[in-house]
Order: C-alpha cells, then sequence, then structure tokens
C-alpha cells in the first residue's frame, strides 16, 4: 500500500486540534505547521507523533501549506486544516484507495466536506457537498498562492471519494464577522486583477444574486432558519467585497440624477427573482403529495 503523509495547517485551535490529530492517527507521517499560534495549539500537537514546523502566520494561508507538503515524504498527501477531522468512513475509504491504487491514472481525489455552522450540519444553502481537492500525489499538487479560497491545482486527473471531511466552521457570528473582513479584502483585491469594472448597481446586485443562490437555487430553504440566516449572512459578505472594492477607488462618488427611480429598478428586478423561485420552493418542500399538486397547479395558472 502507498504511504501517505497529513500535512495540518493550524492557528489558535485549541479546541479542535486533538480531535483532528487523533482522526488521522492511521497516517504514515504527520507534518504540523503552526501558524504561530498564541493558544494551546503547538501544546497539544507536541503530543503527537508528528513533524512539527512553526511559521509566520501569513494571511495567505495556502503559503504555510505548501511548505507543509514540500516537507512531506510519502508519495501521498492529506491536506487538513485545524478545524477539520478526517470521518472513520474517509480514514477506510482512504485506506482501501490507497490499497487499491497501483496502477492507476489518478493523482487526486476530490473529498465532500460536512460544514457544521453554528451547530448544525449544513447539508444545503451551497455548504454541502463541498468538494475539496485534498488527496494528492506530492509534486502533483500544490496550491497556485493567489488567493484565500483557491483549490489545489492539481497536474492529471482526479476521482472522486464518497466519505466526508468534517469540517467544525463557524461556530458564533464573531467568528463569522472576523473572517469576513479577512476574506473579503482578498476576494476584492481578486476582482479588480481580473479586470472588474466599478459599477454601484452591484452594491444591490452583488448581495442579490448570493441570497437568492444561497436560499433558492441551493434550497437553503431546506436547512430552515441556519439556511435563511446564512443566506442572509453571505449577502452581507457580498455587499462587503462591493464596499471593500469602493474604498480601494477613494469611495469614488456617484452622480446620477435619477438615483432613487434606478435604485428602485434594482430591487425590483430582485424582487421578480423572488417570486420567479418562491413558488418553486413551496413545491418543494411540501410533504403532502395533495398538497404538492395543488402547488403546482396554482404556479400554472398564475404563469
Amino acid at each position: 500500500m502507498s504511504k501517505l503523509s497529513v500535512v495540518i495547517s493550524a492557528y489558535n485551535e485549541e479546541k479542535k486540534i486533538e480531535d483532528c490529530l487523533k482522526s488521522v492517527s492511521f497516517a504514515n507521517e504527520i507534518v504540523f505547521i503552526d501558524n504561530s499560534s498564541t493558544d494551546q495549539t503547538l501544546k497539544i500537537a507536541r503530543k503527537y507523533n508528528s513533524k512539527i514546523f512553526t511559521r509566520e502566520n501569513n494571511p495567505m494561508l495556502n503559503v504555510n501549506k505548501n511548505f507543509g507538503f514540500s516537507k512531506a515524504k510519502n508519495e501521498w498527501i492529506l491536506s487538513l486544516d485545524g478545524d477539520e477531522r478526517v470521518s472513520e468512513e474517509l480514514r477506510e475509504e482512504i485506506k482501501l484507495t490507497l490499497r487499491l491504487h497501483s496502477g492507476q491514472a489518478i493523482n487526486g481525489y476530490w473529498i465532500p466536506r460536512k460544514n457544521i455552522i453554528f451547530g448544525k450540519w449544513i447539508e444545503h444553502t451551497g455548504w454541502y457537498p463541498d468538494y475539496q481537492l485534498r488527496l494528492f500525489k506530492k509534486r502533483k499538487g500544490k496550491f497556485e498562492e493567489k488567493h484565500v479560497h483557491e483549490m489545489i491545482k492539481l497536474e492529471g486527473e482526479a476521482g472522486k471519494l464518497e466519505s466526508p471531511i468534517i469540517h467544525y466552521n463557524y461556530e458564533n457570528i464573531s467568528q463569522f464577522l472576523q473572517k469576513t473582513l479577512l476574506y473579503t479584502e482578498n476576494e476584492a483585491d481578486q476582482l479588480i486583477e481580473k479586470g472588474y469594472n466599478f459599477s454601484w448597481q452591484d452594491c444591490v446586485r452583488f448581495p442579490a444574486k448570493e441570497f437568492i443562490s444561497r436560499f433558492f437555487a441551493s434550497e437553503g430553504y431546506k436547512d430552515a432558519l441556519h439556511g435563511l440566516v446564512l443566506s442572509l449572512l453571505m449577502a452581507f459578505y457580498h455587499l462587503i467585497v462591493f464596499v471593500s472594492i469602493w474604498q480601494k477607488l477613494k469611495f469614488k462618488q456617484v452622480e446620477e440624477k435619477q438615483f432613487l427611480e434606478s435604485v428602485n429598478e434594482e430591487f425590483s428586478r430582485g424582487q421578480k427573482e423572488i417570486f420567479f423561485w418562491f413558488p418553486k420552493a413551496r413545491i418543494d418542500s411540501a410533504k403532502n403529495p395533495l398538497k404538492k399538486l395543488i402547488l403546482k397547479i396554482k404556479s400554472k395558472i398564475s404563469q
């Protein structure tokens, strides 16, 4: 069987890091990158048989992850963050995959990720299956180090595993807001680099599009209040992306004589989108077959 190195990158994860480390005890090697934690993260990591490296807490997190990949000695690498852990099912699937892999052309695997947010597994709202390319051959995959939320770039073909990584994501609103300020700045820079043309209408369009995508298209309503709140929070996140761009433009003034009318048009457009999606969501969430049929008929009549 091919040997596995697990590379873990962590910063101030004293509450979660032990479970993360325990979940990968099956690996042949653990490479632990501590991003200059100020809590007990490093002390806990030292209890485990791992190669430990302390690095400066670079806002571009993937720089330190690539460093960790370079220190791994085995053919295969599994990349994890300190707030993630390998499920029992995934552990067995990885072991089986590496045992049977010999001779295959695949150089990496996408793994689904279960996000636990505000104490609940978010099954919809764009957070599942949330595939991440985390298992790959050394020297065949790495981060490009261009932005915070990039995926590992793989040379060659990738397969898919079925069992998930468990991600203990946002625990509270403070954590969400802290990460929003970090990530939105990076996303604003990325859009500008790609040649984004500033339009004040995006102040409405960015958050409206995100809310509709999360709550309706990604069936966030099936996650009940969690889905609604997270859809609204992600809409707010994209509003902050817009404001970050605007700030970089020195809060450029917009001169438009019919500004109020233009704002009304933007909100009307968003309202039409919601009216389009809402009947579909009601039909989809109806549990009684007769009620579902009645809603379908009403929807047809109103078209």
